[in-house]
Formats: structure tokens, sequence, C-alpha cells
């Protein structure tokens, strides 16, 4: 931890890395948690006391009494979801309108959001992204293109700017022939529940507030949502998420100078999924795929939606470590692996023209991957308690990802609990 910098936490590979369950391990260490970009699409899981909490925009420091908690600029906000979770979490207990500011300059996501997301989806037929429908593209379009609704434009003549971007939305809905505006009332009425809700809570200057706090000393951990590979720039595009994941939209997303940046926490998994449509090139479609998907509970926490599941793949995550500038890797789940005979992992890729390549290409569609295989360590690593109690094999297993990688592994998860978490 660096005094008078931000350390950064994200997801190095197609975003449900544990981000969630890290963040809450590592908060007792800061004073400040700001979430830096995406949107409810997230959906970051944490266990702990029995209890099974899923955060969708609010930071996962949250739990930890005294923490300042921001959701910045970079980050859009639908109201009603906002309310539905922030109300979840207040009745377990934890005082969120003392630990949680909102950012004036974050993008609200209008009901009529969700609609054109669904219409936009339906236009692209079997080309769609496979988008959680939650408006998050089509508001972080209206942002881009300058015709944004923001928190802060809640605090003066809202009712005539909401109903001004509405129309907008409608007539775009009309020149699409969309006509399904099933629940549509219902979810506004809702909506406007949610913004009358969001008034309770304390609405800042971001971008000042991070600063100021940097300044006085405060410990800060900024909290990435999905994962590189879903960046608008770097990732598998078109299927991506709309917004900045990598390291630099901290930057943006929050206000901070790139001098600010400290330590970059990247989280991976012991293996890799993805949920939605897209390129996978280690994707397992067998039985091994199947069982990697039971074992790891693999389903989508806001959607239920299954993931895909395959090896870990090398080459994306040095890619990964490369445009995020990483200086300690995480990884999680090293307990589903617990069972198998043999592990693999992709060292390189096989390109369409034959020619084999460590380096992350424009295109992933058809490449193959080439692996390199791991005795599996057959031991049952829940139950371990320190790196001492490692298997060899599993040992193995780190040191090749380090030196492939060379970035060092820092913490090892080795089950959904706070406590099975094991700091190396």
């Amino acid at each position: 931890m660096n005094t008078g910098k931000v350390d950064v936490l994200l997801g190095l590979q197609w975003g449900d890395e544990g981000k969630g369950k890290v963040v809450d391990v590592l908060t007792p260490r800061y004073d400040v948690v700001a979430r830096f970009q995406g949107g409810p699409n997230a959906g970051h899981t944490l266990e702990f006391e029995n209890q099974k909490y899923v955060l969708r925009s609010i930071p996962s420091g949250i739990f930890q009494g005294g923490k300042i908690n921001i959701i910045g600029n970079g980050v859009v906000l639908a109201p009603d979801l906002f309310m539905g979770e922030a109300k979840d979490l207040e009745k377990s207990g934890h005082p969120l309108k003392e630990r949680l500011h909102i950012s004036k300059k974050a993008h609200l996501i209008m009901p009529t959001h969700r609609i054109l997301d669904r219409a936009y989806e339906a236009a692209k037929g079997k080309d769609k992204v496979g988008t959680t429908g939650k408006g998050i593209g089509p508001t972080y379009t209206d942002k881009i293109s300058r015709n944004g609704l923001r928190v802060g434009d809640i605090l003066s003549d809202f009712e005539n700017k909401y109903a001004a971007h509405k129309q907008r939305h409608l007539k775009m809905l009309e020149a699409l022939d969309w006509t399904d505006f099933e629940g549509f009332e219902e979810t506004e009425k809702t909506w406007m529940e949610g913004i009358a809700y969001m008034k309770e809570f304390k609405f800042v200057d971001s971008e000042n507030e991070i600063n100021y706090l940097l300044r006085d000393g405060k410990h800060i951990l900024c909290e990435g949502a999905q994962g590189t590979m879903l960046d608008v720039d770097f990732g598998s595009y078109p299927f991506v998420t709309s917004s900045n994941t990598v390291c630099a939209g901290a930057c943006t997303g929050l206000g901070i100078g790139p001098n600010k940046i400290g330590n970059v926490y990247g989280i991976m998994k012991a293996y890799c999924t993805r949920v939605g449509a897209g390129p996978f090139p280690t994707e397992l479609f067998d039985e091994t795929g199947k069982t990697i998907r039971d074992l790891g509970h693999e389903y989508g926490a806001v959607t239920g939606r299954e993931r895909r599941c395959g090896w870990i793949d090398l080459v994306q995550l040095r890619y990964s470590v490369m445009v995020n500038g990483v200086t300690e890797l995480i990884m999680m789940k090293s307990d589903v692996l617990d069972s198998f005979e043999i592990i693999k992992a992709c060292v390189a890729y096989k390109l369409p023209d034959g020619t084999e390549t460590k380096d992350f290409p424009y295109e992933i569609d058809n490449v193959k991957p080439i692996y390199k295989d791991f005795n599996g360590w057959k031991k049952d690593m829940t139950k371990c308690k320190s790196q001492d109690e490692f298997p060899q094999e599993f040992r193995d297993y780190v040191a090749f990802l380090e030196n492939y990688l060379e970035t060092r592994i820092g913490v090892i998860s080795v089950g959904p609990d706070r406590e099975q978490t094991i700091v190396l």
C-alpha cells in the first residue's frame, strides 16, 4: 500500500473472477472503497457469517464499518435497482446512508434505456451481443453522444429533463418499430421512487472528494466491475461491455491522475469462464466443462445464466497483466480443480495460417489453444489454512503461472467464505 496513491482491484478475464470477495477481504486495510465503472450488470457475491450478499452497484467495502464507499462518475446507476439493493442491505443492519456517497457526474439508467437495449439486441438477430438487458449500453451511448441524464440533474428541474430524454428515446424506439412496452408504467413508477430514495444519500463531486481524501493520507481502493476481456477498447469487441474495465478506467471513472495509481491487483480464476456471446478460445464443450461449472457454481450472480467454462488461458492473461500494469495477482477458485487428474493451461495460440503466437491477436474467433498438461493435486484444499498445506502439484502449477505471467501471485482463494483466503 502506497501512501498518497490509490490501489486498483480488477478482473483479468471475462468477469466473474470473484472481485467482491477479494475487496471484502482487502478492505480492512483501506479507509475508502470506490467503484469506477460499470452498472447493475455486475454481480459481486460475498459470503460470510453464513449469509450471502450480491452487490450490483454498491462498492464491496460497504460491509466494513466506518469506511467511506463512493460510486464514481464512471458508473451508470439505475435508481430503482439501486433502491432495491440498498434497502436489502439496510435490512441486514448496514447503515448505508452514513457510508455511501454518489458522484453527481454518474449517469442514470432510464427505464427507456432498458427497452432500447432489448430493441437493439433484437435488431442484431444472430449477431446479438448477449447483454444483460439492463440498459447499460444505451446509457453509455447517451453519455458519449452528450445526451445523458446524470445524478446531479436530480437536484434541479428533474421532471422536465427526464421528460425530454424519455421523449427522445420513444422516437428512437418508434424508428426501430419497437412495440413491446409491457410493464413499462410500473417500472417507471418504481424508478421515480428510486429517484426520491436516492435524495437521502450524499451526492458529491467525487473527483474532488477522492483527491482530498488522498491528500489527507487516506488509503483508497478502486474497485472495477466485469473483466479486462470485456473492456470496450481492449476486450473481445464487439462482445464487450460499454466502459473501460482496465486500470486506466479508474483514472477516468474517479478523476484520479495516472501518477496516483499505486498497486494494481489483478484477479483471475484457476480456470476461465465467460457469460454471453463471443469468442472463448479455451471453452470446453465436454463433460469436463460441465464438471467445472457444477463444482464452481458457475451461474451468473445477476442473471442466473450458465457460465461457459474452460481451462485457464495464459495468452489472454499475460495480455491483461500488460494492459493493466498488474503488480500482484490474486487467484480464485483453486479448490474447484481439486478432483482433476490432469489440469491444462493454454500457453500459446495456433493462428488460422498455422503459425503460433503468445501475443493476444486482433481476432480470437479462429485461434486454437495449445495446452501444457499438469498433474492434478487430488486433495481437498478447502481445509487449507496456510500455503504450507498446499500439495506439491498445486505449488508447481502456481510457480508455472507466476513464471509465465512474470507476476507474483500474492493471494489464493480455496473456497467462497471470507476465511478461505490465503495470503502468501
